[in-house]
Parts: C-alpha cells; sequence; structure tokens
C-alpha cells in the first residue's frame, strides 16, 4: 500500500466509519470531534489541530465541502477544493478520520459519532457551539480552544491580494 493510499483511507463518507468508531470504541478509544473549512492549511490550523487531538486517542474533522464552505464565507471560498483539503487534513499523523459534509451545520455527524469531546476555537463560547447540548447531555465534554495569534486563512487571503 503507497503512503497516499494510506492517507486517502482516513477520508470517509460518514457510513463507511461506522466499522472503526465500533473498534474504537470496543478498545475503549476516547473520540474527539471538530470540524472547519480548513482553507488555506497553515499553522495556525495545526497547532489547533494538534491540540484538540491531544484531549483524546483519536481525532475525527468534519471537513466543510465546497459548497457549505461558500455558503459560509463567500462566492470567493473555498481557495482550495474539498478534496485537496480532505487529502492535506489526512496527511496530518495525529488526524484519523476526515468526513467531508455538505450541510450548514455538522449537527448531524455529531448526533451520529457521538464523540467523547467536541472541539472548536475560542471565539466561540460553549453555548454557541452546534451540538453542544447534545454533547453534554450524554455525558461528553465540549472545549475550546485559543487560536494561534496572527494565523488565519482571511489574512493570508488578504496579503495575496495585496501584494503587487
Amino acid at each position: 500500500m503507497t503512503k497516499l493510499e494510506i492517507i486517502k483511507g482516513k477520508i470517509f463518507q460518514a457510513n463507511e466509519l461506522s466499522a472503526n468508531l465500533n473498534i474504537w470504541r470496543l478498545l475503549e478509544k476516547k473520540i474527539v470531534f471538530t470540524n472547519g473549512c480548513f482553507d488555506l492549511l497553515h499553522l495556525g490550523h495545526i497547532d489547533y489541530l494538534s491540540k484538540a487531538a491531544d484531549m483524546a486517542d483519536k481525532l475525527i474533522i468534519g471537513l466543510n465541502s465546497d459548497a457549505s464552505t461558500s455558503a459560509l464565507k463567500g462566492p470567493s471560498r473555498p481557495i482550495i477544493d474539498q478534496y485537496s483539503r480532505s487529502i492535506m487534513l489526512a496527511s496530518l499523523s495525529f488526524v484519523d478520520a476526515v468526513i467531508i459534509f455538505d450541510e450548514p451545520t455538522p449537527i448531524q455527524l455529531i448526533e451520529w459519532i457521538k464523540p467523547d469531546v467536541l472541539v472548536k476555537g475560542a471565539d466561540y463560547t460553549i453555548d454557541q457551539i452546534v451540538g453542544s447540548d447534545l454533547v453534554l447531555q450524554y455525558g461528553g465534554d465540549v472545549k475550546t480552544i485559543e487560536y494561534l495569534t496572527g494565523y488565519s486563512t482571511s489574512a493570508i487571503e488578504k496579503k495575496i491580494k495585496s501584494t503587487p
């Protein structure tokens, strides 16, 4: 098996992840879930995702599809297509699964996965995090992570556009 095949093997459709979830639960692995667009992967993303991965044994990322990214961020986004973004995220050693979703929020994924820990950036309060009420209801944790100052896709996009 090639390295690229191994990476692609970490990208799932929602229904394809069931076997992995069952095995991880059987082995009593703690699962953390986060989501986002992750357009123009940068140091801020790596810092955030590695901290999320440190909160559990298995990290699952819900990745906004091209359509949902565009709906959230505007017609000029995403800059990088969903296939490329999913490959880049799956290539990170601490990422165990990437699932692309089209919906405006990942609530269906959260209901299905039932993560032990739900994580978002600290620009959200716990009550603003989609699915937090559900996760807290069944005894899971909801956490926030401070972003690394000075790193954002929007800032990179502005810098590129302002460069002569």
